[in-house]
């Protein structure tokens, strides 16, 4: 197996720290626009199995290109999802395999955009899953922690647990605090600015069963930061007020898992929500170029990629201080043992998510009758815990 991770930011460093200490493949491209960048984070492994090139990875050409140097097998996209499609499509055009952690964006709809569904996070993905299927190439979309393993928690839930889920919703929250080092909190989002824009302002969307036979097919969508609750997270975090937000968990669980509801709500905090219908109340989370006079004359720039700039991340050494925790609780669920329980086989083949049925002769357990819910968080270590309250 040989691999292409593009990116070497955070998320591409923590991938090379672990494979590291894995023996599957034989080789890691580590590409990054900037290669001094991929250069630092294959010089800190001291090991020969990855090398460092340079990518652009708005071009699927270049994707293509690199992955044809090196005789990639499998393509890992560890950037932000602007740059799905371009990498995806590369991957494809060199016969690699590919897997990412967020899908192709959605498009608000042009005239009613918190009314009527538009194109919805990775459709621009599901609409060429037959060319995938047909080449034999296999791609598994949003498979990171969120979406991805909180996807693989709701199908486990579904096929070894419970004969019927009612209402499926992932419950993100955190009392994390960063400061500088001089004590004082800062404003620090843990991952790209530009993508908690995006996620956080865009159309929240719902499914529900009972929309199922409307022309979205049973996707709706909300204003932003609707349907607020307070949810009680473990390990110390305690109840934190969550709202809807755009995640691919929503897009994702319905297609695989039985329910009759399934949504996504992150607990952002009043001062962080301030802070995004701040931007957009000036127009600064715009993606659309606006003209800007500069000392080489007019410039064309897009407000978001601005804030995005001016946004400095926070240095490793500033200090992170409290915990974090995803939970998809599962409500209102029937024991097993009641028919009309078995969740439905997947549908689609290639660009599927693969919950895959239980091996043969595998016992499936059930849950007392009593139970109103499970939970499933990620506790310390990433370890699995199951809880009945």
């Amino acid at each position: 197996m040989k691999i292409l991770l593009v990116g070497s930011g955070g998320v591409g460093a923590a991938f090379t720290a672990i494979a590291a200490r894995r023996d599957f493949f034989e080789l890691v491209v580590v590409a990054d626009y900037d290669e001094a960048r991929a250069r630092a984070a294959v010089d800190a492994l001291d090991d020969d199995r990855f090398v460092a090139a340079r990518v652009d990875a708005s071009s699927a050409d270049d994707v293509a290109a690199l992955c044809r140097e090196h005789d990639v097998t499998h393509v890992m996209n560890a950037v932000d999802p602007r740059f799905v499609m371009s990498i995806f499509d590369g991957a494809f055009a060199a016969g690699a395999d590919y897997l990412d952690m967020a899908m192709s964006l959605s498009v608000r709809h042009p005239e009613e955009p918190y009314a009527k569904v538009g194109k919805k996070l990775g459709d621009d993905q599901f609409a060429v899953a037959d060319q995938w299927e047909s080449a034999g190439r296999l791609a598994l979309v949003g498979m990171g922690v969120e979406p991805g393993l909180s996807d693989v928690f709701a199908r486990y839930a579904a096929d070894h647990l419970f004969s019927e889920i009612r209402d499926l919703g992932t419950r993100d929250g955190a009392n994390l605090a960063v400061h500088d080092e001089h004590g004082n909190e800062v404003f620090a989002p843990s991952f790209s600015i530009w993508t908690t824009i995006e996620e956080c302002l865009n159309p929240p969307v719902v499914w529900e069963r009972a929309r199922a036979d409307e022309p979205d097919g049973g996707w709706f969508v909300t204003p932003p930061f609707s349907e607020p609750e307070v949810f009680d997270f473990p390990e110390g975090i305690g109840p934190v007020e969550c709202v809807n937000v755009e995640h691919e968990e929503v897009l994702l669980m319905p297609r695989w898992v039985d329910a009759e509801r399934v949504t996504f709500k992150y607990g952002l905090g009043e001062d962080f929500i301030n802070v995004l219908k701040a931007l957009h109340d000036v127009g600064l989370d715009s993606t659309t170029a606006v003209r800007v006079p500069s000392a080489d004359g007019p410039v064309e720039v897009s407000p978001r990629d601005v804030v995005a700039a001016c946004h400095v991340p926070v240095p490793r050494r500033r200090q992170r201080v409290g915990h974090a925790g995803v939970r998809a609780p599962v409500r209102r669920v029937a024991d097993r043992r009641e028919p009309g329980g078995r969740a439905r086989a997947a549908r689609g083949r290639h660009l599927e998510r693969r919950g895959g049925a239980r091996p043969r002769g595998l016992r499936r357990r059930a849950v007392p009758g009593a139970a109103h819910r499970l939970r499933l968080p990620v506790g310390p270590a990433g370890l699995l815990i199951l809880r009945r309250p």
